[in-house]
C-alpha cells in the first residue's frame, strides 16, 4: 500500500525572503527523495491569486492559489520585508486563521512570526523570531513570550516558531525527525551538507548589545570605565568609589539606570570584549581569557557556554 505523503504549503507574498521559502522547500522535498518517493512531502508554495512571488533579493517564484479546501498537513509562513503588506492583506491573514484550524502544524520563520500573530496563533506562547526583529514583536503582541535566543521553538502543541532565515532549515529538519525518525533527517542533513542539530543558539550570530547610556554622570563614568578597560579588577567597592557612592547604593542606582547589576554589565563587556578577540586575533583563549578579565581559560568557557551557547573554541571555528 502507497504510504501517505503529507503536504506542506509555504507562503508566498511579494517581498517575501527567498531564502525563508527555498530553504524549507528543499529540506521537505530532499526528505521525500531519501524515503523513496513512496513516502514523504507534497510541497507548494501557494500565494494570494496564485500570482508569481517575487522575493526581497529579486528571485521571482512560481505559486499556486491559496487554497479554498483545508487540506495542508504543515503550513509555512516565511518573513520577509514585504511582511507588513502581507499582514494588512485580509485575504492572507483569513486564509492563515483558516488552515490553522486545519493543518495539523503551522510553522513561521524569521519575521513570518508576525504573521502567525497575526492570526493570533501565539497569544499565551513562547515564541522566537530573528534576533534583530525579537524586541519589535515583544512591543507589539505583549501576550506573546518572545525569546530571541533558541534556533526554534515549540510554541505550542501545533505551532513552531523559527529564528531568522536559515533557522527555517533546522526547524525543517526537526520537523523531518518528528515525522520519520532521526536516521531520516540525519540522511536529509548530511545530503544538504547540514548540521541535523546546530550548536548554540542565535545569540553567536547577533550583534553585540550594548546596553544603554546611564542618565547620571557618575554611572556613565562607571560603565566607560568598564568598557575602556574590561580586564581590569572592576570589583564592586571600586566601582563604587568611582561613583562617590556606598556599594549598597550604587548597586541599587546603576542596576536602575542601566537595566542590569554592575556584575552581570561588566561580564557582558568581558565577553563582548573576547568575542572580538577571538574573530580578530591568533591569541590563545588562555591568554584572551586573561587579558579580558576572566582570569582562567575555564571561567571563559563557562561564561560563554552560558551567555552564547557555545565554547570559545567553537566561536572560533565559526566566526575567526
Amino acid at each position: 500500500m502507497r504510504a501517505m505523503r503529507r503536504s506542506v504549503m509555504l507562503l508566498g507574498y511579494p517581498g517575501v525572503q527567498s531564502l525563508d521559502v527555498v530553504g524549507p522547500f528543499e529540506v521537505f522535498a530532499t526528505a521525500t527523495l531519501v524515503l523513496g518517493g513512496t513516502a514523504g512531502y507534497d510541497v507548494t508554495l501557494v500565494s494570494a491569486g496564485g500570482r508569481p512571488v517575487r522575493s526581497d533579493s529579486g528571485l521571482e517564484l512560481a505559486a499556486a492559489p491559496l487554497p479554498r479546501h483545508d487540506t495542508a498537513d504543515t503550513v509555512v509562513l516565511p518573513g520577509g520585508a514585504g511582511v507588513a503588506d502581507a499582514r494588512r492583506d485580509p485575504q492572507v491573514i483569513d486564509w492563515i486563521r483558516r488552515v490553522s484550524g486545519t493543518a495539523r502544524r503551522v510553522v513561521s520563520v524569521c519575521t513570518g512570526a508576525t504573521l502567525a500573530a497575526e492570526a493570533g496563533l501565539l497569544d499565551g506562547c513562547r515564541a522566537t523570531t530573528h534576533w534583530a526583529f525579537a524586541q519589535a514583536l515583544a512591543d507589539e503582541f505583549p501576550a506573546i513570550d518572545v525569546d530571541p535566543e533558541p534556533i526554534f521553538v515549540r510554541s505550542s502543541s501545533r505551532v513552531w516558531t523559527a529564528a531568522g532565515v536559515t533557522a527555517g532549515i533546522d526547524l525543517a529538519l526537526a520537523l523531518v525527525e518528528d515525522d520519520h525518525g532521526t536516521d531520516v533527517a540525519q540522511t536529509v542533513a548530511r545530503y544538504l551538507v547540514l548540521y541535523l542539530r546546530r550548536p548554540g543558539g542565535q545569540t553567536q550570530f547577533a550583534a553585540p548589545v550594548w546596553m544603554p547610556r546611564a542618565k547620571r554622570a557618575p554611572i556613565r563614568a562607571v560603565q566607560e570605565l568598564v568598557e575602556a578597560e574590561p580586564g581590569a579588577r572592576h570589583r564592586i567597592p571600586d566601582l563604587a568609589d568611582r561613583a562617590a557612592m556606598s556599594p549598597r547604593h550604587f548597586i541599587r542606582v546603576f542596576t536602575a539606570e542601566v537595566g542590569e547589576s554592575p556584575g552581570a554589565y561588566v561580564e557582558r563587556i568581558r565577553t563582548e570584549a573576547a568575542r572580538r578577540q577571538l574573530e580578530e586575533t591568533d591569541d590563545t583563549v588562555v591568554a584572551i581569557a586573561a587579558r579580558c578579565g576572566f582570569g582562567t581559560a575555564e571561567t571563559m568557557r563557562r561564561n560563554f557556554v552560558r551567555r552564547i551557547g557555545i565554547s570559545p573554541d567553537q566561536y572560533r571555528k565559526s566566526f575567526a
